[in-house]
């Protein structure tokens, strides 16, 4: 028997997905799960996560029975969402309690890294605090501590 190429291209996806069984539902679960606050909307997003997609059914995991009551009465607009965005793939939704969605804090503005080393002022402020300690083991551990904290303090306002 030959082979013969394609008539046409194929994605990797179609070639993954018919050599990986449960594939296809994976990669729309996680689909899913990135377009979440699209799908749904930011205010249902907020208290909602989709978990996995099990023989059509997604799993959506709420953080309290308010969430809950508030999904259950709303499931007909996600689910016509979710069929906008993934066809007839998503046939019914579940709701379950969970734990809370653990929130993404806002990064903090980058600011250029801090040199990693003592000016001379800080290295005799360091000194002057660190004299009085007898035990030279103790006091060396006691340098380092205070280094570590001047150096990460820079940059912070009310240093």
């Amino acid at each position: 028997m030959a082979w013969a190429p394609p008539s046409r291209p194929v994605r990797v996806s179609e070639v993954l997905v018919a050599a990986v069984p449960g594939l296809r539902e994976r990669m729309l679960g996680e689909g899913i799960r990135s377009e979440w606050a699209d799908i749904v909307g930011a205010e249902l997003a907020r208290g909602s996560r989709p978990g996995g997609l099990q023989a059509g059914v997604l799993t959506v995991t709420v953080d309290n029975s308010a969430w809950l009551h508030e999904m259950t009465l709303r499931s007909s607009h996600v689910l016509d969402g979710l069929r906008a965005r993934c066809g007839s793939a998503v046939k019914s939704l579940r709701f379950a309690l969970g734990e809370p969605a653990a929130r993404t804090p806002r990064a903090a503005p980058r600011r250029p890294p801090s040199p990693a080393h003592l000016s001379a002022e800080e290295e005799r402020s360091v000194e002057t605090i660190t004299a009085s300690v007898a035990d030279p083991e103790l006091a060396g551990c006691l340098r380092r501590i205070l280094g570590k904290d001047l150096i990460a303090r820079r940059g912070r306002p009310g240093r």
